[in-house]
């Protein structure tokens, strides 16, 4: 059956905190509260459903949010304007099946028509083999992102590729639409949250 994106409903949080926890050394855990947070706030917080089944999930931010992830202010203190990836989780049983594309395609025909740049990171020195090529780095590559720097995160030590891709439509958009898109049932923003200051906790 098909993949089905669609914004997080509140009953469905206890599963997303568990897809998030048992994902596995290249997702940071977090908790009940931070959770809440994301769900109450994020700009894009959305989820597939395959076969009536919850099988991931994936938050995004926009420069302007008040995120307290280092690596959210590696990207702040470079670039002006960008949506940030916080995090993509799929269930271990569905890698590979087409879900992670899915989520890259809404959150980009999301992110271009309002952003300049895509950003995301991808952590290094996690691959079960260090001699063969990453395969989070080859996916992300397949999708057009290329590797602007790197940074340890100094509060996990964990060190991470900084990744951007370009939003080509996003020129076209700002020139013929400013800031008021039309009002069409695509357009419409998958939440209404308005940012805010992010209390301090472990990001991604």
């Amino acid at each position: 059956m098909s993949i089905v994106i669609r914004d997080v409903r509140e009953h469905e949080l206890d599963s997303v905190l568990a897809l998030n926890n048992a994902a596995g050394p290249t997702i940071l855990p977090f908790d009940q509260a931070r959770l809440r947070y994301f769900f109450e706030t994020a700009e894009y917080f959305r989820v597939a459903e395959r076969d009536g089944t919850l099988v991931g999930f994936m938050i995004g931010v926009g420069s302007q949010a008040g995120h307290d992830s280092s690596n959210f202010r590696w990207f702040s203190e470079r670039y002006d304007r960008f949506f940030y990836i916080d995090r993509i989780v799929v269930a271990s049983r569905r890698r590979g099946g087409g879900v992670g594309r899915a989520f890259y395609a809404d959150a980009q025909s999301y992110a271009e028509l309002r952003y300049p740049l895509l950003a995301c990171e991808v952590f290094l020195d996690t691959a079960n083999d260090p001699s063969l090529p990453d395969p989070a780095l080859l996916f992300h590559g397949s999708f057009g992102f290329r590797e602007v720097g790197q940074q340890v995160m100094p509060e996990t030590g964990l060190r991470a590729a900084m990744l951007m891709k370009d939003m080509c439509s996003y020129p076209w958009v700002r020139d013929t639409y400013g800031t008021q898109l039309p009002d069409v049932p695509w357009l419409a923003p998958p939440r209404a949250a308005a940012p805010r200051a992010l209390a301090t906790g472990t990001g991604a």
